[in-house]
């Protein structure tokens, strides 16, 4: 295909997953301080989706995200700064300090929304492809989702339409096994996640989401495949989340979860993998890696560092960019 995106360097891949990591885990060590008053859902343990979904994408393709964002908007280009802003309720936030953890966006880099509600992404993602496609431009629309939105009729009617209009839409379905407490064996029949895309006449694929180099691999056929017109397609990607469903912290003594399963997972972490094939090859040496974590810390404390003294809201401005337009004495009135 001439349009498969050219693989990126391992270096590279392995960079972008140490600082999602990095960041995610700043965010979890600094909760406690109570600045950060919104729940937040961490992607630690899911970084090669992220990375290797996005890095087969150019800018201006739209991805839609979901609850679990962070990794999704760092991968596609999203503004750190504004990210940590948002999180600390802060004007300069990517929404105004309003939306928090759960609705982070950044137009520039081509992550169009984060929507908390399950599945709720799914058919921005399908209306965007119908209009990408209308306008005869060659740019695809991405949805991310985790296992549980596959329960949800927004998943198969968006399939559906998808399929039936040969929209330029990549499904990326991160399964990592649970929702919420739920493991994926309670709440569906014993059957691979692929037949779902199959059952609606579209081509899937699995793709190990332990090892970056095939996830980019996997996205990278299926994004060539869709901007050269061949219809949407589903990439099933097996992952694991290390930490709680919501929050900072590790809750495996809850006993939802088996150890050893966490601990398969965990031998398979996708930053560690990669760490270990690029020192097995020459490619990382101590130097290198201690230098992309000093600067990728420095990176972290700088935007903590400006996002905390940025100011908060202007009170007055509570009534703007609402749909449809409120007048701010009727919308004071009302919530007096």
């Amino acid at each position: 295909m001439d349009s498969l995106p050219a693989a990126p360097d391992e270096f590279d891949a392995w960079r972008a997953m140490l600082r999602i990591r990095l960041i995610e885990e700043a965010i979890a060590s600094r909760y406690a301080e109570q600045q950060m008053r919104c729940p937040v859902h961490l992607s630690v343990g899911q970084e090669a989706a992220a990375v290797g979904v996005c890095m087969a994408l150019r800018i201006d393709d739209l991805a839609f995200s979901t609850h679990r964002c962070h990794g999704h908007y760092l991968a596609k280009g999203g503004n750190l700064h504004a990210m940590i802003a948002e999180l600390l309720g802060r004007a300069t936030g990517c929404c105004s300090g309003r939306g928090g953890s759960m609705h982070l966006w950044d137009h520039a880099a081509g992550l169009v929304s984060s929507v908390p509600i399950v599945g709720g992404n799914i058919p921005l993602a399908v209306g965007a492809a119908l209009a990408s496609q209308q306008r005869g431009e060659d740019r695809i629309s991405v949805a991310f989702l985790g296992d549980a939105a596959a329960e949800e009729g927004s998943f198969h009617e968006s399939l559906n339409l998808a399929a039936t209009l040969q929209l330029p839409v990549l499904f990326v379905l991160e399964n990592n096994r649970y929702s919420v407490y739920t493991p994926l064996r309670q709440r569906q029949p014993p059957r691979p996640l692929t037949r779902l895309g199959q059952a609606h006449g579209i081509p899937t694929a699995n793709a190990d989401g332990s090892d970056v180099t095939t996830v980019f691999a996997a996205a990278a056929a299926f994004v060539a495949s869709i901007r050269e017109g061949q219809g949407p397609a589903l990439l099933v990607i097996d992952t694991y989340r290390y930490l709680e469903h919501c929050g900072p912290n590790v809750d495996d003594d809850l006993g939802y979860r088996p150890p050893e399963e966490v601990l398969h997972w965990q031998q398979r972490c996708p930053v560690a993998t990669l760490r270990e094939r690029l020192i097995a090859t020459g490619r990382l040496h101590a130097e290198q890696e201690a230098k992309a974590r000093q600067d990728i810390e420095r990176e972290i404390a700088a935007a903590f560092a400006t996002a905390s003294q940025d100011p908060f809201p202007d009170p007055a401005t509570v009534a703007e960019h609402l749909y449809p337009p409120t007048d701010p004495a009727i919308f004071n009135a009302c919530h007096a």
